[in-house]
């Protein structure tokens, strides 16, 4: 009894090449995403505060509190051990940042000769296109 082999090639619309492409079907477990499982809830939480962080990080405006005056901008530190500022967008100086993590930013300002910490939540936040 003879076998008979099939070969599956998938070929792109609109390309024209001698060579066989790769079918790509093999890499498809053929398994659903559970959206609702707490792996995927957690990657999800994960994506979120790396994008909020890496929009604070670039100097993306931002507001708090959804404040209709108020918009912000981080700065960087001039120096390789300072962690920058936060300034209006106007361009006035509003603090001095100390840390920066995932979801919180963490400074300091002086008012009539008090330091007053400055603690921000980034997930509180929302930034300005």
């Amino acid at each position: 009894m003879n076998k008979v082999e099939i070969k599956v090639i998938k070929q792109e619309k609109g390309v024209y090449v001698d060579s066989p492409i790769v079918d790509n079907r093999v890499n498809n477990t053929g398994r659903p995403v559970n959206k609702k499982s707490s792996r995927q809830i957690r990657l999800r939480k994960q994506r979120l505060y790396n994008k909020l962080h890496s929009q604070f990080i670039h100097g993306v405006k931002f507001k708090i509190n959804n404040d209709s005056a108020g918009e912000y901008v981080y700065e960087c530190g001039d120096k390789a051990g300072s962690h920058g500022y936060i300034r209006s967008a106007v361009g006035g100086h509003v603090c001095n940042i100390d840390y920066v993590g995932r979801t919180k930013v963490e400074g300091f300002t002086y008012v009539l000769g008090r330091k007053i910490n400055v603690t921000i939540n980034l997930k509180e936040v929302t930034f300005i296109k």
